[in-house]
């Protein structure tokens, strides 16, 4: 598996307008999409920084995961996801070297991507996303 990118770090919020509004003021950063991911639970907003992404993420509920998160952790980093050309292949290689893996199928992601989530048990404590984005 060879990741050829960072694709984005998530940073859960409680406020998805405030942490746009703190972006904006304070990097001139404007998000390219924002959307409602209903299956995950979350809206999210992504913001350009370079050739990789802030994604910024509030939950639709207190019970869903990200809700979860900021109970237990508060605001701050979720996620690091990296960018790679076929999910499924990326999946399979992982699992045979060990990982535990959180999605042992991709699902659908915002941006109409992809997505699946390694434990963090398998990277230092770091909740790691896999993506692959659709192709034009």
């Amino acid at each position: 598996m060879n990741p050829y990118n960072v694709d984005h770090v998530a940073i859960a919020v409680h406020d998805l307008d405030e942490a746009i509004e703190r972006h904006r003021s304070l990097f001139g950063a404007e998000p390219q999409w924002r959307e409602l991911v209903a299956e995950q639970g979350v809206e999210e907003a992504m913001i350009a920084i370079g050739g990789s992404y802030i994604q910024l993420l509030a939950p639709t509920g207190q019970d869903t995961p990200v809700g979860k998160f900021l109970e237990r952790h508060g605001e701050g980093i979720h996620h690091i996801a990296y960018a790679v050309t076929n999910i499924e292949e990326a999946l399979i290689e992982l699992k045979n070297q060990g990982a535990h893996l959180v999605d042992e199928t991709p699902r659908t992601g915002g941006r109409g991507a992809k997505i699946a989530f390694v434990h963090p048990a398998t990277f230092a404590g770091t909740l790691v996303e896999l993506v692959e984005l659709p192709h034009e």
